[in-house]
């Protein structure tokens, strides 16, 4: 049985899942070296280094702690690749060998530093690679997930460098030479060398601002402290919020004098917040999260906007499933075919009306919850019933609508990525039938000219109305194709490949779409039919993320005219044509000063 390894030999994923006994390999690096064997007093000497674990992964762990044996056992095996060239090379710290010695004197000579031997150079150079890829697959700092996490490297970098004597921004500066000695390894870092620097910048400008300012609090704070005594969760908490200063940051500083935070404050701080946020963004309560369907839908609404003879397989009131919804109450109905587009992909779930013998239900948002598309709304006529059949009818304006606004994205993401450069990623997107909203990573605003310039070549797609084509692929198929795919989606084994606009030959040669991304939301059949293409807006959102704001169709139509019809009154009023307007306006703004 298992018992016998409940060990430190026993390894275990997580409280549930694969496990088993384990055994790893150690190098002896010579008795000139302090350090005794693994499981001996001695052993947090450097004597001997692991450099290899084999996990016999033979057995699945349950919630109850009860555990069986796989079906089919096997090894899982993991090496230290620094800790075997640090063999191989002679050396006895990873920190010693060639990537890294290459790698410290570049930031020794960046910080016109003499002694090498600091342990923070070693905290930079370290945190230049995590940073460095972390980037160029497509994350960048912000408040939240793995983009929090980016952003707590980089500061804990740049207030290293400070220890180092850095006076000004430096981080991005050892890109260079991390380059130079990976790139060939790892080309993906040469290609976006200059989006890496500059989004490492960015943040090091950003938290410039701050940093002196905490620090000084920090210190202020430290001086009334001696050597074992706490830090307040509300300092820890006021460094964090008004500072920028990570929880992990803070702890490194008070750590060199000796003194511990009192996390459990900063928590209580922290969940404050939270719930002051939470009170400030209260709305309609969403249920979505308590429906269970074991049941997927079947959704058809690639094909048709109305389905007949769809069956209710669950009705929910509040969370809980119900048999009846009468008039005027609200709920959900779950049916096992749909032709609503339930929200996903930045594409707004679908409106419209399901009727059953002796009721109407307006469908006022689609969402997911699993595999089931559920349909919240309210009862306008007569009752639904459990079981009962019924036709599902969209929108069909507010399709047609929000399928323009789609494929426009699509078209504007090529265009800004054809324009600004590969770096620019899709950060966030909202499709609806009333407007397009794009965020996108760029760490300056977009001007003027590029605007009009992203205009015309998504409204060239347009009137080269081209057919839009979608084809469900093995995932790797549709990554050889050139198809997108955002960073931070979710995909399964097949996926549904979006091409649109016109074909243009790529570097190799082949055959390539204007676009072509991984989409399971609705789009229009042809370019087309977008009519026409409109920016309304563009702002910053966060540091190095940019937001424009677009519509199309008849929405793009009534813009441009309200534009014109503003014009031509201000021309009125000024008694000039319309060339003349602009200097007429700036001759009386020069006369005002």
């Amino acid at each position: 049985g298992a018992g016998e390894y409940q060990s430190d030999n026993f390894w275990m994923m997580g409280d549930t899942g694969p496990c088993g006994p384990c055994s790893e390999i150690f190098y002896d690096h010579g008795e000139h070296v302090e350090g005794g064997l693994p499981g001996t007093p001695e052993e947090d000497g450097d004597r001997y280094i692991e450099v290899w674990n084999l996990v016999f992964m033979q057995y699945n762990r349950h919630a109850d702690g009860t555990m069986e044996r796989l079906p089919k056992p096997s090894v899982d095996t993991g090496m230290g690749l620094e800790r075997i060239s640090a063999i191989m090379q002679g050396v006895h710290s990873n920190y010693e060998i060639d990537v890294f010695e290459k790698l410290m004197n570049a930031i020794a000579e960046i910080l016109d530093i003499e002694n090498k031997e600091q342990a923070s150079l070693k905290v930079v150079a370290d945190h230049i690679r995590a940073v460095a890829f972390l980037i160029a697959d497509g994350v960048l700092p912000s408040n939240e997930g793995r983009g929090y996490v980016l952003r707590r490297i980089i500061r804990r970098a740049v207030r290293h460098g400070n220890k180092l004597g850095a006076t000004d921004t430096f981080f991005y500066k050892v890109v260079a030479p991390l380059v130079a000695e990976m790139g060939g390894a790892y080309p993906q870092l040469a290609e976006k060398q200059t989006a890496i620097e500059e989004a490492i910048k960015t943040e090091e400008v950003q938290f410039a601002k701050t940093l002196a300012q905490g620090l000084r609090l920090l210190s202020g704070e430290l001086e009334n402290l001696k050597e074992g005594d706490t830090l307040s969760g509300e300092s820890a908490f006021k460094l964090y919020d008004t500072y920028g200063f990570p929880l992990d940051l803070t702890a490194d500083i008070t750590r060199e004098k000796g003194i511990v935070i009192d996390e459990a404050g900063f928590e209580e701080h922290m969940q404050a917040q939270r719930e002051r946020a939470r009170e400030a963004g209260k709305f309609d309560v969403d249920y979505t999260s308590l429906i269970q369907i074991d049941t997927p839908t079947e959704f058809v609404g690639y094909q048709q906007l109305n389905k007949k003879d769809s069956q209710i397989i669950a009705l929910y009131q509040e969370g809980k499933e119900t048999e009846t919804l009468n008039e005027g109450e609200q709920g959900v109905i779950v049916l096992d075919k749909t032709p609503f587009y339930a929200e996903g992909g930045g594409q707004a779930g679908e409106l419209g009306e399901i009727h059953t013998p002796t009721g109407v239900f307006k469908v006022e948002d689609t969402k997911k919850s699993g595999q089931a598309i559920i349909h919240h709304g309210v009862v306008t006529m007569g009752k639904i019933e459990q079981s009962q059949t019924a036709n599902a009818q969209v929108a069909s304006e507010v399709r047609t609508n929000s399928a323009k606004n789609h494929s426009a994205t699509h078209l504007l993401h090529a265009s800004l990525r054809q324009l600004l450069g590969e770096s620019v990623t899709q950060k966030g997107s909202l499709v609806n039938s009333s407007l397009l909203r794009f965020d996108f990573s760029l760490d300056r605003p977009v001007t003027n000219e590029e605007i009009m310039q992203v205009e015309r070549m998504v409204n060239q797609q347009i009137l080269a109305n081209k057919p839009t084509s979608a084809e469900v692929l093995p995932i790797d198929k549709a990554m050889e194709k050139g198809a997108m795919a955002l960073f931070g989606e979710k995909y399964g084994d097949s996926v549904r490949v979006l091409s649109m606009g016109e074909t243009y030959l790529d570097k190799d040669g082949n055959e390539k779409p204007f676009s072509i991304e991984l989409c399971g939301g609705l789009h229009v059949e042809r370019t087309g039919d977008i009519g026409l293409f409109k920016i309304t807006s563009e702002s910053g959102i966060a540091s190095g993320v940019r937001r424009l704001e677009a519509v199309t169709g008849m929405s793009a139509l009534r813009y441009v005219q309200q534009g014109d019809q503003q014009l031509n009154q201000l021309g009125t009023h000024l008694k000039a044509k319309r060339p003349e307007i602009a200097e007429r306006v700036q001759a009386m703004a020069d006369k005002q000063r």
